[in-house]
């Protein structure tokens, strides 16, 4: 489910380096990063069949220098019928330097439909390298630019964004696999969004369409994200060929102001 999304991000994106884009500045002091935060979502597809569930998590964690880092973590399940037919357990890590805000590892752990696909990065910032080793494949050692994030960090670090104007497109590189994709992020303009966890005002962003003949028909994605100091996304929407997978927030710790 949770893989999905990212699937959807990436369809939306294009290869860094098709046109030249001005990155974002994360602000370090905005309170999206705070250890202990819990999201839990329910997972939908196109708000009519109920898919599963996934948590999302910001835990503490000692780097390998000893400095104080931050833990995503994200747990992915399938429940009821999809669960019956298509079970799928996903855990996905991003191990994050706030002090750089950059990522420095990343692993990602699928089962679905009694298969498994698992992926493991890291970073090399010094070096300007990444290392991706996708199941029992020779691992690869990919070329990335000055800032990069995983597919589960990028989404934490757009929560930083202090720059969210109407119209304004900002990109952010990340790296999938064995690609660089420059994510594009519009604006649209703020909304009032009622989920489980309560009405919420938000700013409505999307990821900006691919040119014509790079993945056509892919989809966008749409994410609501508080407009308050935690920027917390409330409501996430990965649109396919098929129909739309729906992430709506039903609980958070600590709470935010609604």
């Amino acid at each position: 489910m949770l893989c999905v999304f990212s699937i959807g991000l990436m369809f939306v994106s294009r290869a860094a380096g098709d046109d030249e884009h001005v990155l974002v500045s994360a602000q370090p002091g905005i309170q999206a990063l705070q250890p202990g935060e819990t999201l839990t979502y329910d997972v939908s597809w196109s708000r009519m069949l109920t898919a599963g569930t996934a948590v999302l998590e910001i835990k503490e964690e000692r780097l390998p220098d000893g400095k104080p880092g931050l833990k995503f973590l994200v747990i992915g399940r399938s429940v009821g019928i999809v669960d019956a037919v298509y079970p799928v357990y996903d855990t996905v890590q991003s191990i994050f330097d706030p002090q750089i805000m950059k990522s420095l590892s990343y692993s990602m752990h699928q089962n679905y439909n009694k298969k498994k696909r698992n992926l493991d990065v890291i970073f090399d910032h010094q070096r300007k390298i990444a290392i991706s080793t996708l199941n029992e494949d020779a691992p690869k050692t990919l070329d990335t630019p000055e800032q990069v994030q995983d597919g589960l960090s990028f989404l934490y670090y757009l929560r930083t964004v202090d720059e969210f104007t109407i119209g304004k497109v900002i990109a952010i590189n990340v790296l999938d696999v064995d690609k660089i994709w420059s994510i594009e992020v519009q604006t649209l303009g703020r909304e009032t969004v009622k989920t489980q966890a309560g009405k919420f005002s938000t700013i409505k962003v999307k990821t900006r369409p691919l040119h014509k003949g790079v993945f056509q028909n892919k989809g966008e994605v749409f994410i609501w994200i508080t407009d308050d100091s935690r920027r917390v996304p409330v409501l996430m929407k990965s649109k396919l060929a098929i129909g739309s997978f729906v992430f709506s927030l039903r609980t958070m710790e600590p709470q935010t102001q609604k």
